[in-house]
């Protein structure tokens, strides 16, 4: 008999597995079946499962530069400030409604700017459901314990399960991206949809349990013998219930899209070429790092001075010099004015540092660069170096050509992506090249008469945003924070000692990333979460 049931039982394991694999790479199927044959599909253990996941590239360099991530009950991390891997899940999958449930062991703390920044992950938990799905976590912070938050969500329509070692199923690379909840958890730093590490999942079914012979044992033909074998006996253990339920749909991602340039007079015949005689550039830098400057760990501010001015989305430069050159669609146009970002004030100095001044835009041959003089301190030895028309930006021109309208030629909402120098230069590697800076415009004027797009600023040359001492209004240049609170930038290289690191750039985002400053790109910051308060 017991030759028998091994067979049966072999067979009912490859073809749990095969049914695992095909439910979980395809939509939920379940949703044609009346509710009495849902009810009465059957529940597979999952045993063994493991869950490979860095939360976020760009947020491990930040801490591993800054901090230390240390990993508990049986966590483990790839060499090199790799991802995470999660052990031991168990959990269930129904046949009805190809659902998973799964729970892991193993936790990860990131600590840095002597506990500013300090946030746990534990009891990480993986639901699918259909296409989709989520991960979920405790999140401890100084803020307190918050169970069961889905901080991912996951997107498994383009993922084809693969086979593992033991007949495991691996679910490599699933697209994750922040959930609205995720983002309440950690401050509002990250923004819902901001894209995280993908997700690797490995479950495997466990084995069936041993059925009962169909057959009742031979009868004994003598009385004082007893059955060779003994009726296996029913499993002790019952099936694991689901540790989480599945994600509702996913949430759309906040952030919008980039914006398109466009070129006043563009195709028309230019009015004159010639030498500039005023023109004023306005920008931002980045919105979420002009939030994370002002914002409740660096309390800083940013102060514009020299003839520039802070603006409702920015700063506007003014007092443009050069040249335009119609026939051979050239523009080089200099900016007067400074803005001087400050953050982390520590014995009287401050440990974000970060001035740009006497910034340029080049138009030559269909492409265009920002240029900037940059002045950064470095976080760690908190040297600082000047740079000179440093090319910071890479400009996305319109089509068409440019030419002067009234005796003014504009650009207005030009894309701006980040230089590899931008980034390692004057953001210490805490962003990666091609991120996404704010969109510029420049208006510059070839006739004295013409007249100047008119920009809304809130003053002269001044400061805005909190004073790190935890000051209020600025002087001169009206109160307030500069920019909203944005996203920590991409998936970007966060770390290093570089210049950026030195202007704080320890932090992607306000009370995300923690504490040193010019974080900004990092994206680095989803987690952070600690808030500093202020005293009073």
């Amino acid at each position: 008999m017991a030759a028998t049931r091994r067979p049966l039982a072999l067979a009912a394991a490859v073809a749990t597995a095969a049914t695992l694999g095909a439910a979980l790479a395809l939509p939920a199927l379940a949703a044609d079946r009346s509710a009495a044959s849902t009810a009465a599909a059957p529940v597979i253990d999952l045993k063994d499962g493991t869950l490979d996941w860095g939360f976020k590239e760009s947020f491990r360099r930040y801490v591993g530069g800054a901090g230390k991530i240390t990993v508990t009950d049986g966590a483990t991390q790839a060499a090199n400030n790799g991802v995470f891997t999660f052990v031991n899940g168990k959990g269930t999958y129904d046949t009805g409604t190809h659902g998973t449930a799964t729970a892991f062991e193993g936790g990860v703390n990131f600590s840095a700017h002597g506990g500013v920044l300090d946030i746990t992950l534990s009891d990480v938990k993986v639901t699918t459901s259909g296409k989709g799905g989520a991960i979920t976590a405790d999140v401890v912070s100084p803020q307190g314990t918050t169970d069961d938050v889905a901080v991912a969500e996951l997107d498994l329509s383009a993922v084809k399960p693969g086979r593992g070692a033991g007949g495991a199923m691996v679910f490599k690379d699933i697209p994750a991206k922040l959930t609205k909840a995720g983002s309440a958890a950690f401050n509002g730093q990250y923004k819902e949809g901001e894209a995280l590490d993908p997700a690797t999942l490995t479950v495997t079914a466990a084995p069936a349990p041993t059925e009962k012979p169909t057959e009742k044992p031979t009868e004994p033909t003598e009385p004082s013998e007893k059955p060779t074998e003994k009726p296996t006996e029913k499993p002790t253990e019952k099936p694991t219930e689901p540790t989480g339920k599945p994600t509702a749909t996913p949430s759309k991602p906040t952030t919008a899209p980039s914006p398109t340039a466009t070129a006043t007079g563009t195709g028309e015949p230019a009015a004159t070429s010639g030498a500039l005689v005023d023109g004023a550039l306005d920008w931002g830098v980045k919105e979420s790092f002009r939030s994370y400057v002002t914002g409740p760990i660096a309390h800083g501010r940013a102060e514009t001075t020299g003839g520039a001015n802070a603006t409702a989305g920015g700063y506007r430069f003014t007092g443009a010099t050069g040249t335009f050159d119609a026939a051979g669609q050239t523009l080089k146009a200099t900016f007067g004015g400074k803005v001087r970002f400050l953050g982390h004030e520590e014995n009287g100095a401050h440990t974000l540092d970060l001035s740009l001044s006497r910034l340029t835009v080049r138009v030559a041959g269909g492409k265009g660069t920002l240029f900037a003089d940059v002045s950064a301190k470095n976080r760690t030895t908190k040297k600082v170096s000047t740079y000179t028309a440093l090319p910071l930006a890479d400009l996305k021109l319109p089509a068409g050509k440019l030419a002067a309208r009234n005796g003014v030629v504009t650009l207005s909402g030009v894309p701006a992506t980040l230089t590899a120098e931008g980034d390692t230069k004057a953001f210490g590697g805490m962003y990666e090249a091609g991120d996404q800076l704010d969109p510029l415009t420049v208006s510059v004027s070839l006739d004295e008469n013409a007249t100047l797009p008119s920009g809304s600023t809130t003053g002269g040359s001044g400061t805005t945003g909190g004073s790190a001492s935890g000051g209020g209004s600025g002087s001169a240049g009206g109160a307030g924070t500069v920019g909203g609170a944005g996203s920590v930038g991409g998936a970007g290289t966060v770390g290093g000692s570089g210049a950026l690191a030195s202007t704080g750039a320890d932090v992607p985002t306000g009370p995300l990333l923690a504490a040193s400053g010019l974080v900004v790109a990092a994206g680095a910051g989803a987690v952070v979460v600690a808030r500093r308060r202020r005293t009073a």
